[in-house]
């Protein structure tokens, strides 16, 4: 008999600290999923990341298997490790929180790369330029 998926779980975690407390658990308790060693992989492949959020699919299978996808971490998360800032602006049309440089940004751009729906690097660093600007960080020369 094979593998039938019966669900796919996404989730953001941060990288090489997730623990069986929520949201890993509420997530994943319910389909019977063997929390610890999921808790232990997931550890394992992200213990090069830690500290930065990761989104995260899981799919589960019938026999209570399952395996997951890591993807790239959220552009807002990258933005605000570039500009060395702990949150966005309140009101992002009048404060300023930070400034990133062009060069940050195409780095940020090809790291999100897989996950952006764009082939060409100018665009993903469009959308990545309009993600700082929502969040008041301003984009410098």
């Amino acid at each position: 008999m094979a593998k039938q998926l019966v669900t796919q779980v996404k989730v953001q975690i941060t990288g090489g600290q997730a623990t069986p407390a929520p949201p890993v658990g509420t997530a994943l308790g319910p389909h019977g999923v063997n929390i610890g060693q999921f808790v232990q992989a997931f550890n394992d492949r992200t213990k090069e990341m830690a500290g930065t959020t990761i989104p995260v699919i899981i799919s589960i299978y019938n026999d209570r298997s399952f395996d997951f996808v890591l993807k790239s971490p959220p552009a807002a998360v990258l933005l605000k490790q570039a500009a060395q800032v702990a949150k966005g602006a309140g009101n992002p049309r009048k404060d300023r929180v930070g400034s990133v440089t062009e060069n940050q940004l195409r780095e940020i751009a090809r790291t999100k790369m897989a996950d952006l729906n764009t082939a060409s690097e100018d665009q993903a660093i469009r959308i990545i330029a309009g993600t700082a600007r929502s969040m008041g960080i301003e984009v410098v020369g």
